[in-house]
């Protein structure tokens, strides 16, 4: 695997129940050479998440990328969230995220215009990731204007005029089954998982599990918003940080509202085992 730097997320602080919007979900990405802004906007604390808001929110950003084929314009000056596999980089900027339904079947161009360090990741521990951003029409010129960018011409001069999406987060985006068998590939990084809601064992606290993988490991989550209420068997996106869990670490960092029987649940089933704390929840577009 390439190498990939990602800055540590610090957690949730004991009592905060903030939630970050999915346009600025993830830590994002970018070259150490260029220079961008990312603007992120929390959810004060007393702000309760419904579904139906839950919902809209999903279909204003979290695409599909099948449901992009042939209608690029419809897209064009909109936030998007999507998820494929991070192939080729092009220049010191840019990579292709390929699906086989993205843009008629084409790789589409991402610009990572959102401050950190990224390396594509290969094929281990996955070569899926989770991009948001604006879908634009790309000349180089307003780009590197826009922002503060600077693009080699020789390079990018037959992406001209095609579509891009000028990332303002990118995440690797496993899946349960990936996160269960190898965990310490992910831990202490901001990821991406799509799975269905499992049990949920608490208003703040659920697993969540590959979609149709009967009888393979769920993921532990424990969500920053005690507010939110989840169908079982949901297709969601999970954004947040993994970690290991530790009782007495957990206990300290965060605002646990678990009963003395769940405590002890929790600490025999998950003891040393992965636990996605989760900054942000929404609608697959699956």
């Amino acid at each position: 695997m390439k190498t990939m730097n990602y800055g540590l997320s610090e957690g949730l602080k004991k009592g905060a129940i903030a939630l970050v919007i999915v346009t600025g979900f993830i830590g994002g990405c970018s070259y150490n050479q260029e220079e961008a802004v990312n603007d992120e906007t929390g959810l004060t604390p007393d702000t309760e998440i419904t579904q139906p808001e839950l919902a809209q929110r999903a279909e204003l950003t979290n695409v599909e990328l099948g449901n992009l084929t042939g209608n690029v314009d419809e897209y064009l000056g909109r936030t998007v969230s999507v998820r494929g596999e991070a192939e080729q980089a092009v220049g010191e900027t840019g990579f292709l995220l390929q699906d086989d339904q993205l843009f008629g079947g084409d790789e589409v161009l991402v610009i990572n215009a959102s401050g950190d360090a990224f390396f594509l990741p290969g094929d281990d521990p996955t070569d899926e990731v989770q991009v948001t951003g604006e879908v634009r029409q790309f000349v180089r010129a307003d780009i590197e204007r826009d922002y503060n960018l600077i693009l080699d011409p020789n390079i990018y001069v037959e992406y001209e005029d095609r579509p891009v999406i000028i990332a303002e987060s990118i995440a690797l985006a496993p899946d349960p089954e990936e996160v269960s068998e190898n965990p310490q590939a992910f831990y202490n990084q901001e990821i991406a998982v799509t799975g269905e809601i499992g049990e949920q064992l608490a208003p703040n606290t659920f697993t969540l599990q590959e979609e149709q993988l009967f009888g393979g490991e769920e993921i532990l989550v424990i969500s920053a918003n005690p507010a939110i209420t989840l169908d079982q068997e949901e297709e969601v996106v999970v954004t947040g940080t993994l970690r290991q869990y530790v009782q007495a670490d957990f206990e300290r960092d965060y605002d646990l509202t678990w009963d003395l029987d769940l405590q002890r649940q929790i600490e025999a089933e998950y003891t040393d085992r992965p636990v996605l704390v989760a900054d942000d929840i929404y609608p697959s577009a699956e």
